[in-house]
């Protein structure tokens, strides 16, 4: 039995790995400050004797210094979510995410505790070769829009994750999300299939950020828990950095589409301008597509669940919600 402890584990996908955790035998501490994470995602977890929670900051140094020290190793999921969070709260995004990770990547390497940091998708920037394959380039914006923030903070963090795995031998691997969906996400913080999906269940209009063309792919969060799982099984995904997401592409124009069809709703599709949305001078990236070959690889794994499927399990979620309300 491994004493895992988990930062950010009362988030969406954090609270999916607990309890994919517990199920095989391990205990289990997550630490949430809870200004994203939901004591509704691990309520649940409580009454299990295996599971602990604490609510801190990852920033707290004592606390993360005691926690790390007990570990086994460390799931670091840690971090400002969503686009909306991170315009709005641009100091919050790069404090939480440089000097929280690098506390958490100094005491990992004090006690030589073995460390899976989730990166994003977002850090490939607006480079426009897709596939993205793991070294391929960042192409960034201006520091002027603060859209540009969490991809450069996250960047920093694999850089500190892969110089202590240089300097200090940490056992660390890297894996950057694409797009990861299911149920217990929220669209508080502009995530767009939960947000599609609960104006149109309301039958409110569908808001459309841009044109809709830009695309992206959707990984069930069930599929994305069982590569993290494996990773940190493998001794050989150390010091590496693993794209995991679907491959399944679609705009988000045809997204909307398809949630109100699976919803039969009668919601209107409205498209809002970036800047309304957002802010003035906002960009995007048109094309969002990982390269998988190299986790397919290592561990054999690929996405397994449809969209059509997850989005059937989110409304289910989003109707019993509505119903509880």
């Amino acid at each position: 039995m491994k004493k895992i402890l988990i930062t950010g584990g009362a988030g969406f996908i954090g609270s999916h790995l607990a309890e994919a955790l517990l199920k095989t035998n391990n205990k289990v501490i997550v630490v949430d400050d809870l200004s994203t994470g939901r004591m509704d995602n691990i309520n649940h977890l409580l009454k299990n004797s295996k599971f602990t929670f604490i609510r801190e900051t990852i920033m707290n140094e004592s606390v993360m210094d005691r926690l790390i020290s007990e570990c086994d190793m460390i799931y670091h999921l840690a971090s400002s979510v969503g686009v909306e969070r991170i315009i709005s709260q641009p100091v919050d995004t790069i404090e939480r995410c440089v000097m929280g990770t690098h506390i958490v990547l100094k005491t990992a390497a004090r006690y030589r505790k073995k460390i899976l940091f989730t990166s994003t998708s977002e850090v490939y920037g607006k480079n426009g070769k897709v596939p993205f394959s793991e070294e391929d380039d960042m192409v960034l914006g201006p520091t002027i829009n603060s859209r540009w923030s969490y991809a450069t903070s996250k960047a920093i963090d694999e850089f500190l994750a892969l110089a202590y795995a240089k300097e200090s031998d940490l056992p660390v691997v890297i894996v950057r999300l694409f797009n990861t969906i299911g149920p217990r996400q929220t669209g508080q913080y502009g995530m767009v299939v939960p947000r599609f999906v609960n104006q149109a269940i309301n039958n409110e209009d569908i808001t459309i950020y841009g044109d809709g063309l830009q695309s992206r792919c959707f990984c069930y969060v069930g599929d994305v828990i069982k590569a993290l799982i494996k990773l940190m099984s493998t001794s050989r995904a150390i010091g590496q950095i693993f794209n995991i997401g679907s491959e399944q592409e679609i705009n988000i124009l045809d997204l909307a589409k398809q949630v109100k069809k699976i919803t039969n709703s009668k919601s209107k599709l409205v498209h809002i301008p970036y800047d309304q949305a957002y802010e003035s001078g906002f960009e995007d990236m048109r094309r969002r597509i990982p390269s998988i070959k190299k986790v397919n690889e290592l561990i054999s794994w690929k996405s397994q669940v449809k969209l059509d499927e997850v989005l059937l399990l989110i409304q289910k979620e989003c109707l019993k919600n509505k119903k509880g309300k």
